[in-house]
């Protein structure tokens, strides 16, 4: 987990991190969660002298962010949690915003990082698997059911390998960090290879590396263009653990995109900036939100 105390205009004033202790199941958890709230405003108060007015948490899985409740995760084995109301208790009342993982470290990046002046962007973290956040005007498009922006369940290769989804030859099987893991420890018969070893590999020229890393960047390409065919974004802000190859990964993005597009609109495609703190500024800008919300009610 990782936390941090946000000021009014984003600036991260003090970061943190712990364990989420998730082998000793879903209530251990949410006790860490909380208790790591609690250290973290008491920081605050004794660091910066003044408590947090308000807080935010972003969380995986499945969110109803307007009743407060973290529906599903299965990485972390809880359901119907209901995270707002357990925090704002455990924080002495303050106010309290629930976000998703992935569109909160959109928020951020849609508003002080990569994409700040979009109005229209896709940020797309290529990690385990692979998720999306549409940013509209500096909010983040949840949907209707609040399951918008998965991008990692577009079938790219409709006979690829089986998704834990149920569908096969997502673009999650195909171009996350994960499934470029899997093919190079295959193809390079070292079982301990990830996908940081194949950008390297790719760098210095292996054939066996290149033909993987290209595999991966054609399905990312043809997804993303069913992403911008369907949202129309004016940049397209790519993250997590894959991003960080660089221009060995942005280079030949670039290019393959600008290969499938026909009458759609080149968007900028650019690394995301700010790392694995996005979530951290994101909940931040998420309880500012809140707090200037109430105010205007």
């Amino acid at each position: 987990m990782k936390a941090a105390l946000v000021g009014t205009d984003g600036t991260l004033l003090h970061e943190a991190r712990r364990a989420t202790g998730r082998k000793r199941g879903a209530d251990a958890v949410v006790e860490t969660i909380l208790a790591f709230a609690a250290d973290l405003r008491a920081h605050g108060e004794e660091h910066f002298g003044e408590s947090a007015v308000a807080a935010g948490v972003a969380v995986p899985g499945i969110v109803d962010a307007e009743k407060g409740i973290a529906v599903y995760s299965a990485n972390l084995s809880w359901r119907d949690v209901p995270m707002r109301a357990l925090l704002g208790q455990r924080l002495g009342g303050i106010p309290v915003a629930l976000g998703h993982d992935v569109r909160t470290g959109g928020l951020a990046e849609g508003r002080i990082g990569a994409g700040r002046g979009a109005d229209r962007f896709l940020f797309v973290p290529l990690g385990t698997g692979i998720a999306g956040a549409i940013g509209i005007a500096g909010r983040i498009e949840a949907g209707a059911h609040g399951y918008a922006g998965e991008i990692g369940h577009i079938v790219v290769r409709p006979e690829g390998p089986d998704c834990g989804c149920g569908q096969r030859g997502c673009l999650e099987t195909l171009a996350s960090a994960s499934a470029v893991t899997r093919a190079w420890a295959a193809a390079s018969g070292d079982p301990e290879a990830d996908a940081a070893d194949c950008a390297k590999a790719v760098e210095s020229g292996d054939p066996a590396a290149i033909a993987v890393w290209r595999d991966a960047v054609d399905a990312l390409a043809a997804g993303l263009v069913t992403a911008l065919t369907l949202l129309d974004p004016s940049a397209l802000i790519i993250g997590g653990g894959l991003a960080e190859a660089g221009e060995t990964l942005f280079t030949p993005l670039r290019a393959a995109v600008e290969e499938r597009v026909t009458f759609q609109k080149l968007p900028h495609i650019v690394p995301a900036a700010l790392g694995d703190n996005a979530g951290c500024l994101g909940a931040g800008l998420l309880a500012w939100d809140l707090l200037a919300t109430e105010v205007s009610a």
